[in-house]
């Protein structure tokens, strides 16, 4: 499927936040109709890698939006992947501000339901830095699917000068949608510490009703799904199952109009094989 790329700007408190919309494009259908999904990019803001992986959502029919998630401090333009930039791109994430962080959530849904070729059907994905945000947004009632790569510091509640609570929400709120989290073993940014914390504190009793997680965790490093070579963790293999699942999520949570939910009647939990 062709797509082609959009810019636009929205004001939010802490100044203009561009967006890079990935729209579909099939010739003769100018009114054509599909799914959005808000991609979150990494502490380097649009970069190649990840305009790619918004191209790669947004040819199988997916609106994508791509908000410069640091534009109080960079504007529109990508972040090297150089030490400076790396410096930067993780001082930024501690200086925004939480609530600057929601509203930005609440506008690149706000383009994307209010895109004329939008059916109104969300979804969120992102890398590290991103998918901490992808995992906030799926606490937006509107966004039914979020995939998550990495989740930068979801264990540690550490973005903002006063730290967030996105853990804590996911486990009380109610999300609405789906969850999946993605993690590499080899990941040093969420060690087995963490990761244990973010799927025992979504899978406990306490949490009603229980969340539709999905939590997988890979013999891969921090950041496998970046193709560039800077950091030399890029495994385009595991890349590839990742991707796979990341469209059976949203192909069956929002490419389709499923109607109303109607509880099923359950069964007494017995397992038959």
């Amino acid at each position: 499927m062709l797509i082609q790329e959009q810019q636009v700007t929205v004001d939010t408190a802490t100044g203009p936040m561009s967006i890079t919309l990935v729209v579909p494009k099939i010739a003769g259908y100018p009114n054509a109709r599909f799914p959005g999904v808000v991609v979150w990019s990494e502490i380097y803001q649009l970069t190649g890698p990840v305009l790619r992986f918004a191209n790669s959502i947004a040819s199988q029919g997916y609106i994508c939006a791509v908000p410069c998630c640091f534009h109080e401090f960079a504007g529109a333009d990508a972040i090297p992947y150089d030490t400076e930039g790396t410096d930067a791109g993780n001082s930024y994430k501690i200086k925004k501000l939480l609530s600057a962080t929601d509203e930005d959530i609440q506008k690149a849904i706000d383009v994307l339901v209010q895109h004329p070729n939008c059916t109104g059907r969300i979804g969120a994905t992102g890398m590290c830095y991103g998918g901490h945000l992808a995992a906030r947004s799926a606490l937006d009632p509107r966004c039914s699917a979020a995939v998550c790569y990495f989740g930068t510091d979801i264990h540690s509640g550490s973005l903002s000068p006063s730290g967030d609570d996105t853990l804590k929400r996911l486990a009380s709120d109610g999300v609405k949608g789906e969850l999946v989290m993605i993690f590499g073993t080899q990941d040093g940014h969420v060690p087995l510490e963490g990761r244990t914390l973010i799927r025992e504190t979504l899978t406990a009793k306490t949490v009603q009703p229980p969340l539709k997680l999905s939590f997988l965790e890979l013999q891969a490093n921090h950041a496998f799904i970046r193709d560039e070579m800077s950091k030399g963790r890029f495994d385009a293999a595991i890349s590839k199952v990742c991707f796979e699942l990341l469209l059976e999520t949203f192909t069956r949570t929002i490419a389709r109009d499923l109607g109303e939910p109607v509880e099923e009647q359950k069964g007494d939990g017995k397992l038959v094989c």
